[in-house]
């Protein structure tokens, strides 16, 4: 398999995250949305809408939208479960990773900080006030609805779990103040002792210019 994916993108994060979880091998390919290689051929011949991540499988079909991934990825390679068996649990951990890719993330995602800027002339300083009121709004309703033992929803990480970290990580990049939120702090603790969320990290990444200076 083949990940396209860009080492900040939180979208692509979960992936990355979900398919070291299930301990699956994969390539991954770069895709460079700060000089805007998903706007350009090659990368829309394979996803049109420009957008990270896509995944390429081994039968050569490819599949974007994170979350469609991810349940591809669980019907495909059920071991380890990341999204439980029973339907009442399937649902909230759906539901909870839904509130991030739906409700959260697509408010403060690179091309909507990008129009901020650059075309309706935002300043900065508001630009990070629009990501930082948008994220509380999120992570205030977020943090009422987790019990944190030690993962989102009981002792193993789950859908969750994977959707979760990449929008603290975002947060902490934009100086949200994460003091408010103390189970989602532990659960990131958590998370960041586990191996499949380590190598998930965008620091981790090949793509992060940071490692190659």
């Amino acid at each position: 398999m083949t990940l396209y994916s860009y080492f900040r993108s939180s979208a692509a994060y979960r992936v990355r995250i979900a398919l070291n979880l299930k301990q699956l091998d994969y390539d991954i390919e770069p895709v460079n949305l700060v000089s805007g290689e998903q706007r350009e051929v090659p990368y829309t011949d394979i996803n049109p809408q420009g957008l990270v991540p896509t995944l390429q499988t081994d039968e050569g079909n490819t599949i974007s939208q994170s979350l469609a991934i991810c349940e591809w990825l669980e019907v495909n390679y059920p071991n380890p479960e990341l999204i439980p068996s029973d339907p009442y649990e399937a649902a909230r951990v759906r539901a909870f990773a839904l509130s991030i890719a739906c409700d959260i993330h697509p408010l403060n995602n690179l091309r909507i900080l990008a129009y901020l800027e650059n075309d309706l002339r935002v300043a900065p300083a508001q630009k990070h006030d629009w990501y930082r009121h948008w994220v509380g709004e999120g992570f205030n309703a977020i943090e009422k609805t987790l019990a944190g033992t030690p993962y989102c929803f009981g002792k193993e990480p789950t859908l969750a779990d994977a959707f979760l970290i990449p929008q603290v990580f975002n947060a902490q990049r934009f100086n949200v103040d994460m003091s408010e939120y103390p189970k989602i702090l532990a659960i990131n603790s958590a998370c960041s002792e586990n191996q499949a969320f380590r190598d998930a990290h965008p620091d981790q990444q090949a793509d992060n210019p940071s490692r190659s200076s």
